[in-house]
């Protein structure tokens, strides 16, 4: 059984770049929002940061010729299932939930990428390595995970963290336009990647 469920799996890792390539629209989904403030330290709240970001990629790959829809454009709540469904409405399209990480341990700081399916690593890998290429940081990798909205995505789903807003040195770069910004362009360079990747050519 163990062999039977290893060769499904390689062979869906291996048809996904093929079925990934047809996609039209991107979904972004900005984390958290409303009354869920995610990650916080004083005013810097998660909710916002991730909307900015959100914004600025939307931005970015609407100038690319990409179709794209947004979960939220405000400080708004949006359940986790609201969030997947929306995604899920598109066919042709990849799911990118945009983060900034928290943790009670100060000094931890980086980017990190998490996927749940075999079809979403590679555009995990591809988008952490456009982030890490805008920004000077340490590589926190890609990793498999089962958060909600990529565990119940029916497309290619990833969940970025963008940085700690816990450690200081990282806070205080993400409340600098130009660090979103680059975030931004890391994110929509690695989507590029995925397609170009995928697809051989545009």
């Amino acid at each position: 059984m163990n062999l039977i469920i290893r060769s499904l799996i390689f062979a869906l890792a291996l048809a996904a770049p093929a079925a990934a390539a047809s996609f039209k629209t991107v979904v972004i989904d900005a984390g958290h929002g409303g009354r869920d403030n995610g990650g916080s330290y004083g005013k810097v709240y998660e909710k916002w940061l991730s909307l900015d970001t959100a914004l600025r990629v939307e931005k970015k790959l609407k100038g690319k010729g990409f179709r794209t829809v947004m979960t939220r454009r405000s400080d708004q709540f949006i359940s986790l299932s609201g969030r997947a469904k929306l995604g899920n409405r598109y066919a042709n399209s990849i799911f990118i939930s945009i983060h900034y990480n928290f943790t009670w341990k100060s000094n931890v700081s980086g980017l990190e990428t998490f996927y749940c399916s075999p079809a979403s690593k590679p555009l995990a890998d591809a988008v952490q390595r456009g982030m890490l290429n805008r920004v000077k940081s340490v590589n926190r990798g890609v990793k498999y995970a089962r958060y909600y909205v990529i565990r119940h995505s029916r497309n290619p789903a990833i969940l970025v963290e963008g940085g700690f807003v816990s450690n200081s040195r990282e806070r205080g770069r993400t409340k600098e336009g130009w660090y979103r910004e680059a975030i931004a362009d890391g994110i929509v360079d690695g989507v590029v990647s995925f397609k170009k990747t995928a697809r051989g050519s545009w």
